[in-house]
């Protein structure tokens, strides 16, 4: 297995893998990221500039800098989710269902992580046959993800007279 393989494969696996094992709701934390490419889209640019308003205008630096800040942008809203839904996912049923939106995380984060990474890293990771293959699928991967993640989240809802926090009186 070549270096770009296993970027990508830890890219994708290692979110998969903590929320799983740190029972986390994928749903919650795959919206979180699509948040998160919101912010990239609208805010970087302009947080980028107000960052480097007073500092060097180098080029490359500020285009180091600006994937920096998208890279910040995109992941705060994701691990901040994540860190307040620890252990939100109870029972072995919805571990098992809770993989498939945490597979979507991965993906979709390799999608939006990838072309964010040091230039040579992503350049390695970008030229390589597995990555092409993952762009080919990216319209398939959002979709699938997106209604998954939309399928869990209703199937989380409280069933109908149920009394959750509520005592009785």
């Amino acid at each position: 297995m070549d270096a770009p393989t296993i970027t990508l494969a830890a890219v994708v696996l290692a979110p998969v893998i903590a929320l799983l094992v740190l029972r986390i709701n994928a749903a919650l934390v795959f919206l979180s990221l699509c948040l998160g490419d919101v912010l990239v889209q609208f805010v970087a640019k302009d947080t980028t500039e107000f960052l480097t308003l007073h500092g060097d205008k180098v080029p490359q630096a500020a285009n180091a800098g600006s994937n920096t800040v998208k890279l910040v942008l995109l992941l705060l809203p994701v691990v901040l989710t994540a860190v307040f839904m620890i252990r939100t996912i109870h029972g072995q049923g919805r571990l098992v269902l809770n993989a498939l939106p945490s597979a979507g995380v991965g993906l979709l984060g390799a999608l939006l992580v990838v072309p964010l990474l040091p230039p040579g890293l992503a350049h390695n990771v970008v030229g390589s046959s597995l990555w092409t293959q993952v762009t080919r699928l990216q319209d398939l991967i959002v979709g699938a993800s997106a209604v998954v993640c939309l399928f869990v989240l209703w199937l989380q809802r409280p069933k109908a007279g149920s009394k959750h926090g509520k005592h009785k009186t």
